[in-house]
């Protein structure tokens, strides 16, 4: 891949990241945005576990339903 062009593409990808990371962050990110978020760290190989006292393990602990189910399927 052409010089140029790789370092256009990895700017691109730092913009579009740092954007997405604005909106969230300010709070006035639309559900579009979270699920443009959503779609970007899934179409770069990003994953988390929910880790006790972290922000995934609250948002997993206040589900309206059990999560044990989901956090075996996580696992496996």
């Amino acid at each position: 891949m052409d010089i140029s062009l790789e370092q256009t593409l990895a700017t691109l990808h730092t913009a579009v990241a740092t954007e997405l990371l604005d909106r969230v962050r300010s709070g006035e990110a639309k559900p579009a945005d979270i699920s443009n978020a959503i779609k970007f760290l899934k179409d770069n190989n990003i994953d988390a576990m929910p880790v006790q006292g972290s922000p995934l393990d609250g948002l997993l602990n206040s589900l309206p339903f059990n999560s044990e189910g989901i956090l075996d399927a996580l696992a496996h």
